[in-house]
Parts: structure tokens; sequence; C-alpha cells
């Protein structure tokens, strides 16, 4: 018999790393999912005592105690996040994601929270917790993001405007708070552009509709956690409670 109190079975499967609790609930309806031999079902809860497989193999739930931890990784432009999959994982020469090289006890499958761009890099967010996982992109959505840019050339005042009104191609609009020079000579200048729940993807879109050539776009900083300077490239932290608290319950705008 299974738990009538425990967590539903995508929340668990999500909270150990092993997918979205939408991936799981198309596990359940393709009937890959079993708990106590019997065929899993939507909406069914679980147990700590009870037994679940996916496809065929248990699924260990050493993390289910405790919530995986959340790492603040500083991406170089161009590194991966995530291991490559499908098709890409093929190929030769894959260079090893930043996932890959974290801690085993941290879980199997990682979840990256509004990743940058391929070619971009700077602050990025990854946990092999699912619930907590959607916390953090939920709240990402009402948080104030710092990128530092590096363009060729500098930007006109017509084109510094078009970006402080923050048009994108679909017609909805990214909130900038602020744009300023930041250094730079000759054919490489660097901007500050501070801006409200935007994703990397909407930050380069903003500038490339103006005709900017972008050299380089880097989040520096995420709600109340920035890119700390001591944090070498391709490396990472674990976020402390205090600092994921304070990310997930900042106000909102």
């Amino acid at each position: 018999m299974t738990s009538v109190t425990g967590e539903r079975l995508q929340k668990v499967l999500a909270q150990l790393g092993l997918g979205s609790r939408r991936e799981a609930e198309a596990w359940i309806r393709a009937g890959r999912l079993t708990v106590n031999g019997r065929p899993a079902v939507l909406g069914m809860r679980v147990g700590s005592q009870d037994q679940v497989k996916l496809d065929g193999r248990t699924v260990r739930r050493t993390l289910a105690a405790a919530a995986a931890p959340v790492f603040l990784c500083h991406r170089s432009p161009g590194e991966p996040l995530l291991p490559a999959r499908g098709a890409a994982a093929t190929a030769e020469a894959v260079a090893v994601s930043i996932a890959e090289r974290l801690p085993r006890r941290a879980g199997r499958r990682f979840i990256s929270i509004s990743p940058m761009p391929n070619v971009d890099g700077g602050l990025e967010l990854l946990t092999a917790d699912g619930a907590i996982a959607e916390r953090l992109q939920r709240a990402v959505h009402a948080m104030e993001a710092e990128f530092s840019l590096r363009v060729r050339g500098e930007l006109s005042e017509t084109q510094q405007q078009a970006i402080r009104d923050g048009a994108l191609d679909s017609g909805a609009r990214v909130q900038v708070l602020d744009l300023e020079a930041n250094g730079g000579e000759g054919s490489n200048r660097w901007y500050r552009l501070l801006a409200q729940g935007a994703s990397g993807n909407q930050i380069r879109q903003l500038l490339e509709r103006q005709a900017v050539t972008l050299a380089r776009v880097l989040r520096t900083r995420l709600g109340t956690l920035e890119l700390p300077r001591t944090l070498a490239r391709s490396h990472w932290q674990q976020l402390t409670t205090e600092q994921l608290d304070s990310l997930t319950h900042a106000p909102r705008a």
C-alpha cells in the first residue's frame, strides 16, 4: 500500500534531480514508473518506505531527506554548463561541462536556472533539486540582474535610448533600469546594464536588434547574489542557507 501522507511522486523525483515534474508525469503516463511493484498513477503519493522504480531500476532516495545544494558557478563564455545530450554528445572532443565536475554527492542530474546563452557567461546557478530549481526560476522573473557588455565600438545616443526602451522582437519589453559606459578603448567598449527580470537571451536580443555587435555578455549579479571577484572562471561555490533564503525570498517588484 502506498502512502497517503507522503509527497507526490513527481515532486520526489524532481527533488532527486532525475527530471522535472512534467517529465516525471510523462514517465507515469508511459508506464515507466512503478511503486511497490505496481504501475504508478498521476497524483500518487509516496513515503520513505515505498519502493520506486524507473524502467525497472530502483530509484535511490538518499537526497530526499535533505535538499540538494545550489551552486553558484563562474562560467567562461562558450563553456558548457550541462552535459551534451543527443547528437551533440556523440561529437568528438566535447568539452567537459561544469555540471560534470560538481561533487557527485550533490546529485546525478543538474538543472540550470535561467542560463545564459552558450556564447556568453558569468554567474550561473545549478542544482539537482527540481523543487528548488522551480522556486528559483519563478523568483528570477522578479529579480534585478546586472550584465557586463563588451561591444564593438561606442554606442550612439540613439542606440542607448532604444536599449533603455527595452523593446523586443515579440513586442514585449524588458525593464531596463540603468545603462552606462564602463570603460574600454578603441574598438572594444564595456557597458554596465541593469534590468528587472531579464534573461541573458533577452539582453542579447535587445542589443542585437539595435545593430550592436556584441563581443561578450557576462552576468555579474542576479538578485542578491554577486559574482565573487575571487571566484575563478570554471569554478563554483555552494550557496549558504542564508544566501539561498535571501534569493528565494527577495521582495517582488
